[in-house]
């Protein structure tokens, strides 16, 4: 008999998903940052600076119309050229000696400021004499010359200055100290020169070109209209042969009274000079006038003739300097020009112009047509 009876029916369990893992805590917002309060002290501070920046303000508005009025011409510039002292070499001790620099062709062009050369040379012996603490005066010349007139005012006022503050200057030369550079030398109580030194040139000269050829050939017909015969005797437009006998001695009688002038200063200056420093300084001589006749010579040379005192450089002139000053050490300081706003607007002013320029090697004086000048013979030629 057939067993009708089946295994019992075991369905599959239905799939159930995993638990879903527990949600992360809330994120709590961070701490609010409390606000530091400002104190007092920043405040202040915040207010010295502006009462800083209101006076500088002030101040700058006050010096540039001071300014201004400092600008070149008539009543508007100071008399005299705003000078700073500075100290080129501090040697701890309550006297000086003022350092002055003659470099260049000397002129009465004016510079920088609206002063020139001769103006600024009086500035500083001028407050030299001033300074009690100021011993001595070492001026450094290196120059070929230059102006007859200018190199004549500076010559005075080295005089001048010596004998009314009783300051000796000592007088030490460069490269070159010729004619007019030697001019303003001789009134120099001492002049110490390099043995290299080129020095002398004692002489005038003035020159005048001649453009007339130039003129014939571009088909240039000068017309000339005068108040007297003489009034365009150096003229360049003139033909050569016009020039007559007569106007030649003029100008030649002229030349001959300024020389005799710079021999006169080179006799007083020397002659001053070896009357104070005794034995120790040299006397010209004898026939120094035949050695005046426009040659130049060496440091060496112009010692065997008198017309320096001491061969050496600049150390050399610092110490004769304090030995005529009598005091055994001194600051060495110079006085320098400020350099003001009112220069500034003067560079800027200047229109921009358009030159060529041959390259010779050198730069050649300006020499004014016309005009006398004591300059090195070697500069002209």
């Amino acid at each position: 008999m057939e067993d009708n009876t089946s295994a019992p029916f075991n369905p599959v369990p239905p799939l159930v998903a995993p638990p879903l893992p527990p949600a992360p805590p809330p994120l709590s917002a961070p701490p609010p940052v409390k606000a530091r309060r400002g104190g007092r002290g920043w405040m202040i501070f915040a207010l010295f600076l502006l009462v800083l920046l209101v006076v500088s303000a002030l101040a700058n508005v006050g010096w540039f119309f001071g300014s201004l009025f400092k600008m070149d011409g008539g009543a508007r510039r100071d008399a005299e050229p705003t000078l700073e002292e500075v100290v080129v070499q501090d040697n701890d001790s309550r006297d000086k000696i003022v350092v002055v620099d003659l470099d260049g062709i000397i002129t009465e062009m004016s510079g920088r400021g609206g002063y020139d050369m001769v103006e600024i040379l009086k500035g500083q012996f001028k407050r030299a004499h001033k300074d009690e603490r100021v011993k001595a005066v070492l001026l450094r010349v290196n120059s070929p010359g230059g102006e007859v007139l200018a190199s004549d005012e500076i010559y005075k006022a080295v005089s001048e200055f010596q004998e009314k503050s009783g300051k000796p200057v000592i007088a030490q030369m460069g490269s070159m100290a010729a004619s007019g550079g030697y001019y303003v030398a001789v009134g120099a109580r001492w002049i110490v020169a390099n043995e290299l030194t080129i020095t002398g040139s004692i002489g005038v000269i003035m020159s005048s070109w001649n453009y007339r050829g130039l003129m014939d050939k571009v088909g240039i017909v000068p017309t000339v209209f005068k108040s007297g015969k003489y009034k365009d005797m150096l003229s360049g437009s003139r033909e050569p042969d016009q020039v007559t006998p007569e106007e030649k001695k003029m100008v030649q009688d002229l030349i001959d009274e300024v020389f005799g002038r710079f021999r006169e200063v080179v006799g007083e200056g020397r002659g001053r000079a070896a009357k104070g420093n005794g034995r120790e300084g040299r006397k010209l001589v004898a026939d120094w006038r035949d050695y005046a006749d426009g040659r130049v010579f060496s440091g060496t040379e112009a010692f065997r003739l008198g017309f320096v005192d001491e061969l050496g450089d600049f150390n050399t002139g610092v110490k004769r300097a304090k030995k005529l000053a009598l005091i055994d050490d001194a600051n060495l300081v110079q006085y320098r020009q400020v350099v003001e706003l009112a220069d500034l607007f003067g560079l800027f002013g200047q229109s921009a112009e358009t030159r060529i320029k041959v390259d010779l090697g050198f730069d050649p004086p300006k020499l004014q047509a016309g005009k006398l000048y004591f300059l090195s013979s070697t500069l002209v030629q």
